[in-house]
């Protein structure tokens, strides 16, 4: 199967942001996995003049984790798909949280858009496998963040066992897929299964994170039927980030 990218990938949330909380209701732990991704951010006290960027924000599940994490932080959002930000900006939110229609790719030309650093921290929650070129972000995420700033990032990653894969996708082709055919969004649920396929074992990004410059980087597994399946992958920008 060839995956969705770049507009077309965009285009297939913008069609999918009706459901898509509705869907990812169905997940159990979804919301939970995420707050503990976000708090392994260990941010310190109630986040209080921190700036945050939730980077592939969607729905805002991700930033809702950051606010709860840090519910002092001024937070900056952003998507790549329209339809995901409009249900986003729907939601009650306090001021210091923003969000912006940007992909990650776009990021590179920090301040043109009012995304200006440096960050005290990021939080990436299912984007990487998305993105054409992740080696390229991840080294704006690293420009972006402050020396010593701290990166989580909230992943399908499995862990290298072909008992991960099989359960991936016989949760993917009794779940997952029927649930999207029912929305008429098989195609974006089909790219999900066969993304995480491809995308880069818990080990491998762990290593592609240590080789962006990134320092400390340890996959963590999250609990439930996921173990295995998805990690929080934290980081600290070096010294030379900016």
């Amino acid at each position: 199967m060839t995956l969705l990218r770049d507009h077309d990938l965009a285009r297939a949330f913008d069609h999918a942001s009706s459901t898509y909380d509705r869907l990812t209701g169905l997940n159990p732990g979804y919301r939970a996995d995420l707050l503990r991704s976000a708090r392994r951010l260990k941010l310190p006290g109630d986040g209080a003049g921190l700036h945050l960027l939730d980077l592939g924000c969607g729905t805002g599940a991700s930033t809702r984790a950051l606010l709860r994490a840090a519910p002092r932080a001024r937070i900056t959002a952003v998507d790549a798909s329209a339809g995901m930000l409009r249900r986003a900006l729907a939601k009650p939110w306090p001021d210091g949280v923003r969000f912006l229609h940007l992909s990650a790719e776009e990021l590179d030309a920090a301040g043109e858009d009012g995304v200006e650093g440096p960050f005290d921290a990021v939080f990436a929650a299912y984007l990487f496998r998305n993105v054409s070129d992740p080696d390229g972000v991840l080294a704006t995420v690293r420009r972006l963040l402050r020396p010593g700033g701290r990166l989580a990032v909230h992943e399908y990653s499995l862990g290298g066992s072909p008992a991960h894969r099989a359960l991936w996708t016989a949760v993917c082709q009794g779940v997952i897929i029927p649930a999207g055919t029912l929305t008429g969004d098989r195609a974006l649920y089909r790219h999900l299964w066969h993304s995480v396929l491809d995308f880069d074992t818990a080990r491998d990004f762990t290593g592609r994170l240590t080789r962006a410059g990134f320092t400390g980087a340890r996959a963590l597994p999250l609990a439930g039927w996921q173990t295995g399946i998805t990690h929080t992958f934290v980081a600290a920008a070096g010294e030379t980030s900016r």
